[in-house]
């Protein structure tokens, strides 16, 4: 009996006439970046290739790059997938038809290239500037949250220790060991316009000046937000807001309590669900970038390298939100 190849040679593709919903979002996404933009950005500090062996086009590095964030691939992962999956291979194709298909080391050499020169923040103040141009986001008010990214417990590996710079958290009953992911969005839009990370065990409130641009009318935040207007760095920062701009929700234990057959009680209680409808927008990033993107753990050592790519993940998170809006402008 022959042994079935599995070899280039021996296989026959057929390009399926289905759409998938992977292929629908590649399409779409293709539509909504803005691709000579972050190009240009990123253009200035992106090897030449003088020397040594040919340089792979930026567009497609940077295509690879987005299509790991998009589908929580490792380095080795993606390019792995680039020779097995077809429409990935085809999401790289320039327009003249030319396709290379990067290594890992290639794709992590891009990767360090980003965080070298800071380039994620970038990247979302670029996304940003085209969703303000088209009318997406407002910036007057902002919702702040933050919530906790997993990092690997384990100590087997070279240093037989946990990352130093990850801590554990309470949550509730329950222990948490990695970092948090801060972030500041626009109340009309739901879009992020801030990003920040800490360590697992910083408190919220003591991000809460960092995640402010400064122009807003009004601030909204959960209990964990309590008191942020009395600290000196808020005060320092952003003088122009007053008391009664910022609005956090009241404690849970003390919300129980109140007495909803009186006038006060009832009152108080539909204030406390009219915050909540404002700040829920702010879990909608949160949601696509754990569900839609995959990322539920940290991926990296240390917290600037998971800043990084949680930055990047935030800027592409309001393309996918705003992609119908943008496909029809």
């Amino acid at each position: 009996m022959n042994q079935l190849s599995l070899s280039p040679a021996n296989l026959e593709f057929q390009v399926s006439s289905k759409r998938t919903r992977k292929l629908v979002f590649l399409e779409e996404m293709n539509r909504v970046v803005p691709w000579a933009a972050l190009a240009s950005l990123i253009e200035p500090h992106y090897p030449k290739g003088v020397t040594g062996r040919p340089v792979i086009g930026l567009p497609t590095m940077l295509r690879v790059h987005f299509m790991q964030q998009w589908f929580g691939l490792s380095d080795p992962a993606m390019e792995e997938a680039l020779h097995d999956t077809p429409i990935y291979r085809q999401f790289i194709t320039l327009p003249d038809g030319s396709v290379s298909i990067p290594d890992e080391t290639t794709i992590l050499r891009f990767r360090h290239l980003l965080e070298k020169h800071k380039l994620a923040p970038q990247i979302l103040a670029t996304v940003n500037t085209l969703l303000t141009m088209k009318g997406l986001m407002l910036k007057q008010g902002t919702a702040i949250d933050a919530t906790l990214i997993p990092a690997p417990v384990s100590t087997k590996n070279k240093d037989k220790a946990r990352d130093p710079e990850m801590h554990s958290s309470k949550k509730g009953n329950q222990w948490h060991f990695g970092m948090k992911a801060h972030i500041g969005i626009d109340t009309d839009s739901g879009l992020v316009h801030t990003v920040t990370a800490t360590s697992g065990n910083a408190h919220d409130v003591t991000e809460a000046a960092n995640l402010l641009h400064g122009q807003e009318t009004s601030v909204h935040g959960d209990a964990g937000y309590q008191g942020m207007g009395e600290r000196s760095e808020f005060k320092a920062r952003h003088p122009h807001l007053k008391p009664e701009q910022l609005f956090t929700s009241m404690r849970r234990g003390k919300r129980k309590k109140l007495n909803l057959n009186t006038a006060l009680g009832q009152m108080l209680n539909e204030l406390e669900t009219t915050k909540a409808k404002i700040r829920a927008f702010v879990e909608h990033p949160f949601r696509v970038i754990k569900r839609q993107f995959g990322y539920i753990k940290a991926r990296y050592k240390g917290i600037a390298k998971n800043a990084a790519q949680q930055t990047t993940l935030f800027a592409l998170s309001n393309l996918w939100m705003a992609r119908h809006k943008l496909m029809t402008s």
